[in-house]
């Protein structure tokens, strides 16, 4: 069994200190997948002087260099032929640009693991049935991006007795159809089982605030929840805190705070991050977050703002293994949360574009210079 497989097999998601090792050999044997199967994650390794032996410590892994997601949002990047891939996803896209990641099946069942232990440790998964309200995007052969994906494997985690979409496919695009949901909803408030709704925050606050504003006010059964993720996207304008957003569920539906679970991800690292029980990111097992100077690009100590670089070796059909987001963030020391969870944990500030970068597969070495400038 290499060391992929068995950090991803790891019995505790949070155990940082007993996987590190296994952690760096993974990341190790995945840089050198990737260098000796993609050619301009090659060239970029070779401009930078780094090589994959190089990763023997923690410090090693703030040297290793990390690909901006807006390259795979202008390149599609591979380390195997399409065939072996048993899943493609896309990102939403940014200003029409989408990232396209692969996924083959022994990264993919690295991720059921980990989903099952995180899961299990934030109690997700349920035998009872539940009625699902998707605030997000209704399935289609055609949508292949990530968050459709997530959203839909999310219905799995108990047995789903419905299933009803706030963005819904008619005449050729994707038109949300709130006041629907509030009819569902109202007919689950009187169902003997539980409703969870789940999906990006900013239609579940629009969802909850219409329902409020027309006096519509709901006992949920007990064991419904709120899974919210995918960030807010295009209504970033309209973004409210997070007690905003739960009292205003807890009005609105009964769903009572601790019955509100927050997510982070993205195409370009598919690492679940689940918030604890008071609303932190941890870092879990699979992966490493380096927040970086704004302007230097070098690593900051936790309690510094910076840009966020995320590493995993989860997935060999990308080249993903260090990322850099366009995400502002801070890591904070595990002890100060207060869960017990001793990991670090990220707190997202925002959002920075990294707007004068421009890259070129066949050129792939000029990226780095490009994002030192």
């Amino acid at each position: 069994m290499d060391a992929r497989t068995r950090l991803f097999r790891w019995p505790k998601p949070y155990d940082l200190p007993g996987t590190n090792a296994l952690f760096l050999q993974a990341v190790r044997d995945n840089c050198q997948y990737h260098y000796e199967h993609c050619s301009p994650y090659r060239a970029i390794l070779d401009d930078a002087g780094f090589a994959p032996q190089q990763i023997k410590t923690d410090d090693d892994l703030a040297a290793l260099p990390f690909l901006p997601t807006l390259l795979f949002k202008n390149h599609a990047l591979f380390s195997m032929p399409r065939s072996r891939m048993l899943i493609r996803a896309t990102s939403t896209g940014t200003r029409g640009k989408f990232s396209q990641v692969g996924f083959e099946t022994s990264g993919l069942l690295c991720g059921l693991h980990m989903v099952l232990r995180i899961g299990a440790l934030r109690q997700l998964f349920s035998w009872r049935p539940a009625h699902y309200i998707v605030l997000g995007y209704q399935p289609r052969r055609e949508n292949k991006t990530a968050v459709t994906k997530t959203a839909f494997g999310a219905t799995l985690f108990t047995p789903a007795l419905s299933r009803a979409y706030a963005l819904r496919y008619r005449d050729g695009t994707y038109q949300a159809d709130l006041d629907s949901l509030i009819q569902t909803l109202c007919r689950h408030g009187r169902s003997a089982f539980p409703t969870r709704l789940m999906g990006f925050p900013s239609y579940t606050y629009f969802l909850l605030r219409r329902m409020e504003e027309q006096g519509i006010r709901l006992q949920l059964p007990a064991g419904s929840r709120i899974l919210l993720g995918g960030g807010w996207k295009q209504f970033y304008h309209e973004q409210v805190e997070k007690e905003v957003l739960y009292q205003l569920a807890k009005r609105v539906l009964g769903i009572a705070e601790q019955d509100i679970i927050e997510f982070f991800g993205a195409v370009e690292h598919p690492i679940l991050y689940c918030d604890c029980p008071r609303h932190h990111f941890h870092v879990p097992i699979y992966s490493r977050v380096i927040i970086r100077d704004v302007h230097t690009l070098q690593p900051l100590p936790n309690g510094r703002p910076g840009l966020v670089n995320l590493i995993t070796p989860m997935v060999r059909a990308t080249p993903l293994l260090s990322v850099m987001t366009d995400d502002l963030g801070v890591l904070h020391d595990g002890e100060t949360c207060g869960c017990g969870i001793q990991s670090p944990y990220l707190e997202l500030l925002g959002r920075v574009g990294l707007k004068d970068i421009k890259t070129c597969a066949a050129g792939a070495a000029e990226l780095l210079r490009e994002v030192k400038r």
